[in-house]
């Protein structure tokens, strides 16, 4: 069942009375952004800041994509309870202290505090997903609320491009020592080099941490039509029930694939971009947010364009081809080649979700409700399948382009999924 607006009210016609709302929930679109792509940047920054392995630094993540996973049920139950307005503000607040706790995080250089921290964080912008999208559809003519949501898309789009970029000049600082440097050091000179290199966190980390705050005072000071949901929670044999819908099932292991191959994508292309491009730190991560952000961002507006000539699901199958092939040609080749194939990955990439989405909820009818949470759930991939590929690396001796192999495995999956798996087989309860 659809939320639906309290009061008969065209939102947002007229003397555009809900545009400055509208704004603060792009501003929601765009926080949650920030905070997914900063973890290109922190990934292999906390690596070298805590000393950690592979699968130990993926472990960033995993508890953003888990405290998602995990929020599901309960971000729903809140918005219910709380109302949207006050769930949103209750969303804001908690990822803002998730953020404060990156300083005593950064001051300790404890990485289970890190952790920590991006757990919170990961509980409130789940409560902001949870939130935002429905928000976004009401306020304005319902004719247009598809623009908005696209909006809304774009705008988080834009944080792909940004995040990078801030983050590879505020926070990396451009000076890798290798391990027999770091052992050549005295105590004190690895200490402080390694101190050092934890603090740079603290200043993003207490902007985005302001961000939150403000957003969430700003939510006080303005009125918001609130949302009524009569809709029952559903039960658990009715989750597994929608199972037995073939195309749903592949939609969910399409989309866990998706994210799975995205996170790794884009965590491990600093990284890939230092060891096998032949650049610094610094201009790896101006190359995830200016080539990869980029083409993601305009990837998304291209997606909706081409739509109109091509079916969902063969769009689906040809991105999902290129993105394989470009994921082939980062495997075996070297060079600034390297980089360019993740780069433009990024522009093939860019319709998965929404088509997965789209194609996985064709025909559900009454368990649309359901087809659709078991989707967004299905987005603890972005948790487990890096971790297979930090493993990989790990166990390879540091051999990052035979990690990438975890990705391109999941580009197969999705390549199925548009070619038979998308296919709706609808059968009806028994």
């Amino acid at each position: 069942m659809q939320p639906t607006a309290t009061t008969n009210t065209t939102y947002g016609e007229g003397k555009g009375k809900y545009l400055i709302p509208f704004i603060l929930i792009l501003f929601l679109f765009f926080l949650w952004g920030m905070i997914h792509n900063l973890n290109g940047i922190l990934i292999p920054h906390l690596k070298k800041a805590c000393q950690l392995n592979n699968t130990q630094s993926i472990y960033i993540d995993q508890v953003v994509y888990f405290a998602y996973f995990l929020m599901a049920i309960p971000a729903g139950m809140i918005l219910k309870r709380w109302g949207y307005k006050n769930g949103i503000i209750t969303g804001l607040v908690l990822a803002g202290i998730g953020a404060l706790l990156f300083l005593p995080a950064a001051n300790s250089r404890t990485y289970t505090l890190f952790l920590l921290a991006l757990f919170i964080v990961g509980c409130g912008i789940a409560i902001l997903e949870t939130a935002a999208n429905p928000y976004a559809a009401i306020l304005g003519n319902s004719k247009n609320a598809s623009s908005r949501l696209n909006l809304g898309a774009a705008i988080n789009g834009l944080a792909v491009v940004i995040a990078p970029l801030i983050g590879s000049a505020f926070i990396f600082s451009g000076i890798n020592h290798s391990p027999e440097e770091l052992n050549a050091m005295s105590v004190l000179e690895r200490t402080t080099y390694l101190n050092t290199e934890s603090a740079a966190v603290k200043t993003p980390y207490l902007f985005i941490t302001a961000g939150f705050l403000l957003v969430a005072l700003l939510f006080l000071f303005f009125k918001l039509p609130e949302i009524k949901d009569d809709s029952k929670a559903a039960s658990f044999g009715e989750f597994m029930k929608a199972f037995r819908h073939k195309h749903l099932k592949w939609a969910v292991i399409a989309q866990f694939a998706y994210v799975g191959a995205q996170v790794c994508v884009t965590s491990f292309f600093v990284r890939m971009a230092m060891k096998y491009g032949g650049v610094d730190e610094k201009m790896a991560g101006y190359y995830l947010g200016g080539i990869y952000g980029t083409l993601f961002l305009v990837g998304r507006f291209a997606g909706v364009a081409l739509t109109r000539f091509f079916a969902s699901e063969k769009l689906l199958t040809i991105f999902s081809l290129a993105a394989a092939a470009l994921c082939t040609v980062a495997i075996f080749t070297e060079g600034k080649m390297v980089i360019y194939a993740l780069g433009v990955m990024g522009f093939f990439m860019s319709i998965m979700f929404p088509t997965i989405f789209a194609l996985g909820l064709a025909g559900l009818d009454k368990e649309t409700k359901i087809g659709g949470s078991l989707l967004v759930m299905s987005i603890v991939g972005g948790a487990l399948i890096p971790f297979i590929m930090g493993r990989i690396i790990d166990a390879t001796n540091d051999n990052i382009q035979i990690g990438y192999v975890v990705p391109l495995v999941c580009f197969l999956v999705i390549i199925y999924f548009g070619w038979k798996g998308y296919k709706p087989v609808l059968k009806k309860a028994e």
